[in-house]
């Protein structure tokens, strides 16, 4: 199952760029990506290529072999399911429905897990299921030197409403596939908060597809981890659909933490709002966001925008951010985009040292305000108190 993209034609008389790819030309356009299920199709990354360009390689060569996890048996990444035993049904096996409905890997690691991630943990939620409380699936890792591949589908059932939490926490090199399904009229909220041990490499490729009149929330929270890279795709298919996209991060020294977002407008009347925040601090600490919005020709009526804000706390600190939008179709109510990096604002530190805040405590109290937009939109109380409680433990060590 291979999909590919046809190169375009060569224009008599040109000749290669002259920014030193020599005869390679990089697909720029995210929906040109080619897609393919075989490891084989695609080629180890250069760092040329316009979704690696950033990623440093060399910290994540373990998850570009393709060859058998450990030869111990044990997991690289165990999890526990009792909170979520409700919504867990058959594995899905390759090939085998709903597991390959909407995923098409786009890359060697997800090609990788697909082929290595036999059997597909398949969460679904039941036609016209209401649950209030969120259903919390932890994964831990057993340790960096053990490399892991994993492939969840979550379904939304026509009509359902849930909220479902991963939780990565411990050691690993675990590349994982998230493939989602929100029917017609369902609302699907996904949590994925990477807390992971400083030496974890994590490289995750979330696909989602939305149908008519349904809603998608998907937030992306990574505090930990030497390399997190969690790239969500998003494709509004339905009429009516709603996707709500947000991210928080807070990269310290020798972190690298990614995220690549695709909010693909497919359907007629759909609604799209992507907003990612992050915090770095700390020498060699780094961030990159790659937005792609794609409003196609037959998404008529769309309104949509994306935005991303990084607040840098410190010197040798680096955050890049990259927006894209390509609109296909006059017929929208809206469409932006916007990206704004950053030190402090004085005139908000002034403000509260006129009071009477101490310095320290008054840049706390901004960093703080900063990311809460986005904890305050996760809409989980227990789990903003944590990540709120995190915060604060980045700001302190931080300043230690």
């Amino acid at each position: 199952m291979t999909t590919t993209t046809q190169a375009p034609a060569t224009v008599p008389g040109s000749v290669p760029h002259s920014d030193g790819a020599g005869s390679f030309v990089p697909v720029q356009t995210r929906s040109e990506r080619p897609t393919s299920f075989d490891p084989a199709d695609f080629e180890r990354p250069t760092g040329r290529e316009v979704n690696w360009r950033h990623a440093p390689l060399d910290r994540l060569a373990t998850l570009f072999v393709d060859e058998e996890t450990d030869g111990q048996g044990e997991p690289a990444v165990s999890d526990d399911r009792e909170t979520i035993a409700d919504l867990i049904v058959a594995a899905a096996a390759d090939d085998a429905g709903p597991r390959g409905e909407v995923f098409r890997p786009e890359d060697l690691i997800s090609a990788i897990a697909w082929k290595r991630g036999a059997n597909a943990l398949h969460l679904r939620v039941p036609d016209g299921g209401e649950f209030d409380e969120p259903f919390v699936l932890s994964l831990r890792g057993a340790g960096a030197e053990r490399h892991g591949n994993a492939h969840l589908v979550i379904e939304a059932a026509p009509n359902s409403r849930a909220t479902v939490v991963l939780d990565h926490s411990g050691s690993a090199a675990y590349a994982q596939n998230v493939e989602v399904i929100v029917r017609d009229g369902a609302t699907l909220k996904l949590v994925t908060v990477q807390r992971w041990d400083d030496d974890a490499v994590h490289a995750a490729s979330h696909q989602a597809r939305v149908d008519k009149d349904a809603t998608l929330t998907h937030v992306v929270v990574t505090f930990g981890g030497s390399v997190v890279r969690v790239n969500p795709s998003v494709e509004l298919a339905g009429p009516g659909s709603e996707a709500r996209l947000y991210g928080l991060s807070f990269a310290d020294s020798g972190q690298h933490l990614e995220s690549q977002v695709y909010l693909h407008h497919k359907g007629p009347h759909t609604v799209g709002d992507v907003l990612y925040k992050g915090a770095l601090q700390g020498a060699s600490a780094r961030s990159v966001w790659i937005g792609d919005v794609l409003i196609g020709p037959d998404a008529v009526g769309t309104d949509s925008y994306e935005a991303n804000r990084n607040l840098v706390l410190t010197d040798g600190a680096r955050a890049d951010s990259i927006p894209n939008l390509e609109i296909e179709t006059g017929d929208i109510q809206g469409a932006g985009h916007a990206s704004a990096t950053g030190r402090f604002d004085d005139e908000q530190l002034f403000y509260l040292q006129a009071r009477g805040i101490a310095e320290d405590e008054a840049r706390r109290l901004v960093v703080i305000g900063f990311l809460s937009e986005i904890v305050q939109r996760i809409g989980i109380p227990a789990l903003q108190d944590e990540l709120t409680a995190a915060i604060e433990r980045e700001l302190e060590d931080g300043a230690a």
